[in-house]
């Protein structure tokens, strides 16, 4: 599972490493330290351009917990921030989009917790960790765009453009974290990655790896990360480790 995450880049330089060719500055996200279901995220995505015809490498704002086109209502989009790499071309929720409607969603890293036994008269508690490559990651996403049917057409709200992390099993030291973890696309592998027009499936499986084969950086940081309302460079600090997990 990838249930939070950092994501620090300023757009604009999202932009320019990506090749990104249309994006809106007025749209630019703050740097988040703790980006968490329902937030707003920076995803890079290709659409076809309606006027051009031409396909347009763009960077846009997304709300991660991915919203079916077909479904009623947005109520079920907190359950759906992750989707299965194993299984993402097979489950209603997500094989269409895995099929014409790729992205990446670019971040420093994410974080993971487990549970600390209560010992010496503290209770049991929920200890974070922060797992990275030491560079950008570029986690595999899909995108929809969901239809509100209560709102005019021509009114903004009524589209709501979401996101999903695809999630593998998780090895090495991530694997001592949680037993799920992002999938990444490499920078080389982008181009395919994205194009709306590559729909095979084994092609696409292909792309995606594991970060840094799963032998990821590991790192307690302190537990003012489970607030969802605590944001802010301290949340990365170095913090003691109850389970000895940490690099």
């Amino acid at each position: 599972m990838c249930g939070r995450f950092v994501s620090t880049t300023p757009s604009a330089d999202l932009a320019s490493l990506l090749d990104v060719t249309s994006w809106e500055p007025s749209e630019a996200l703050a740097p988040s330290w703790n980006v968490a279901p329902t937030d707003p995220v920076s995803a890079v995505l290709e659409r076809v351009d309606a006027d051009t015809g031409e396909v347009q490498r763009q960077l846009r704002v997304l709300r991660w917990g991915l919203v079916p086109s077909w479904a009623k209502d947005r109520s079920g989009a907190a359950r759906l921030i992750n989707a299965r790499s194993e299984t993402v071309d097979q489950k209603p929720s997500f094989r269409r989009a895995f099929a014409a409607r790729r992205c990446v969603i670019p971040a420093d890293g994410y974080y993971e917790w487990r549970q600390v036994p209560a010992a010496d008269g503290r209770k049991a508690y929920k200890q974070p960790y922060f797992l990275s490559t030491g560079g950008l990651m570029l986690m595999a996403g899909l995108y929809e765009f969901w239809r509100d049917a209560s709102v005019p057409e021509d009114d903004p709200a009524a589209w709501l453009a979401t996101t999903t992390i695809l999630t593998t099993d998780a090895t090495d030291r991530a694997g001592r974290v949680h037993d799920r973890m992002p999938m990444l696309v490499p920078r080389a592998e982008l181009d395919d990655w994205l194009d709306p027009a590559n729909r095979g499936r084994e092609d696409l499986h292909d792309l995606l790896q594991r970060p840094a084969d799963g032998d990821l950086r590991v790192r307690a940081v302190p537990t003012a990360v489970n607030r969802v309302s605590a944001n802010g460079p301290e949340l990365l600090t170095d913090a003691p480790d109850p389970l000895g997990l940490s690099d």
